[in-house]
């Protein structure tokens, strides 16, 4: 890591007067509740570069709470550092230091170069966005705009040597003040909008006149800051040289036909075709593994397309991806009457026999892989969790009638009646019986116990 005294040359330390255009001063902002920080990508960018580098993950909660609670006050942004004083619950202040390295004029030059030759680039920016093609174009020239792990500086009055409480608060303040305007950043990495806008328009000119012009733009309208506005229009003196005009596109819309309808559910999975050819295969190609895995994939496909139209789709989580031997388990779930070399072979790659992995497949038909964990898996749930589950199944029986349970961390067992229901980190319950001595899943979950333990009980 770098030497300290070092930063004071690269990021305009205390005793370098820093020119008023290159400052910028944000009133405090308001406290915020229910939200993250950051919802703009770049904002996000930049509270991951501190959240990677934070050392003690204490200080940046206590970082997050500061924010919430407004105690960072006005936000000095300038060339390489921003600031702000931050004022703890008790009233004790703190100025907060966060310094970014400047782009050398190096740097700029090549960033510049590109920019101009991009003018939707520079559009997208007085729209306050920031495109990732931008970022993009600049990192394949050389130029890192985002900061990265280690490239958020701290400094503090506390004199923590690492991310304190008040500089990770001035960091998710800041991703605010990112989120209304890109052009923060910039003026961090050492350029301001109206020196970068006055560069852009100087080289915009000179290209005109070379006969060379932007990639995306008309090479006679140049970028004029005096007539640049927060929608990023401008006035060019001809159509781009591909695509369409926007306004024309837009208006276009109402006389253009209809998109097709979405083509009907197949009502099953697609057949594999046949591998059996006149030709030899490869040798150490298992033909009917290969059959069997591509008869699987179609009906995983058909399965994720029949979830994928369905209503409200859009709002779930993606799942999460799974492990091997979770695939393994899968796979054996969904396939009727494998033959005895398959499972074999399932469950060898799920690490089970072939009565565990037989388990694993009733606890993945009733759960997916929320059941497999609960059917393989043991932990303590909380006191208050244990006990609100004791009252709801004391409430579901008359005295003489309810099961005596057995706690054992997140698995309960009713005493002589071959029944059990056990506790998921999802908060639900599921039933289990047992059978020839294993447990094994016997049924969906229930979020209320007593209803879990009835359905155990009841098949008996």
């Amino acid at each position: 890591m770098t030497d300290r005294h070092e930063y004071d040359d690269v990021y305009d330390g205390e005793g370098t007067d820093t020119p008023a255009e290159q400052e910028r001063v944000f009133a405090a902002l308001a406290p915020v509740h229910g939200r993250g920080f950051a919802q703009s990508w770049w904002g996000q960018a930049w509270l991951k570069a501190l959240e990677d580098s934070a050392l003690d993950l204490r200080q940046l909660k206590a970082g997050r709470r500061l924010a919430r609670a407004g105690a960072v006050g006005a936000v000095s942004v300038r060339p390489g550092r921003v600031t702000a004083v931050v004022e703890e619950r008790g009233g004790a202040r703190h100025r907060a230091d966060v310094l970014l390295q400047r782009l050398t004029e190096e740097e700029w030059d090549r960033f510049l170069g590109m920019a101009v030759e991009r003018a939707g680039h520079i559009a997208a920016l007085l729209d306050r966005e920031m495109p990732p093609h931008l970022v993009e174009d600049a990192a394949a020239a050389g130029v890192e705009l985002l900061p990265g792990i280690g490239d958020l500086e701290p400094r503090c009055g506390c004199d923590a040597w690492d991310h304190c409480a008040h500089t990770a608060a001035l960091c998710y303040q800041l991703a605010r003040l990112l989120d209304q305007d890109p052009f923060v950043l910039l003026l961090m990495r050492g350029r301001g909008e109206r020196e970068l806008l006055d560069e852009l328009q100087v080289r915009s000119v000179a290209s005109a006149a070379a006969g060379t012009g932007p990639e995306d733009a008309d090479p006679d309208s140049g970028i004029d800051p005096s007539t640049a506005t927060g929608t990023g229009t401008g006035t060019q003196a001809g159509p781009p040289p591909d695509g369409v005009d926007a306004a024309e596109a837009f208006a276009m819309g109402s006389i253009l036909p209809p998109l097709p309808s979405v083509p009907p559910l197949p009502s099953e999975a697609g057949r594999v075709p046949s591998l059996d050819t006149e030709t030899e295969p490869p040798p150490g190609t298992d033909v009917a593994a290969l059959e069997f895995l591509g008869a699987r994939a179609a009906a995983e496909a058909h399965r994720m397309l029949t979830e994928a139209l369905t209503p409200g789709h859009e709002l779930r989580a993606p799942e999460a991806e799974l492990t091997p031997d979770q695939d393994a388990v899968r796979l054996a779930a969904g396939a009727p009457g494998p033959e005895p070399w398959i499972v074999a072979r399932l469950a060898d790659g799920s690490g089970r026999d072939r009565e565990g992995l037989a388990a694993a497949v009733l606890a993945w038909e009733h759960g997916g892989a929320a059941g497999l964990s609960v059917l393989e898996e043991e932990w303590s749930p909380d006191a208050e969790t244990a006990a609100r589950a004791r009252t709801a199944v004391e409430a579901a029986w008359d005295a003489g009638e309810r099961p005596a349970l057995r706690a054992a961390r997140n698995r309960w067992t009713a005493t002589g009646a071959g029944a059990q229901i056990r506790l998921g980190r999802d908060g639900r319950w599921w039933p289990y019986r047992k059978d020839r001595g294993r447990w094994l899943p016997a049924g969906p979950p229930a979020h209320d116990p007593a209803a879990a333990l009835s359905a155990a009980v009841g098949d008996e």
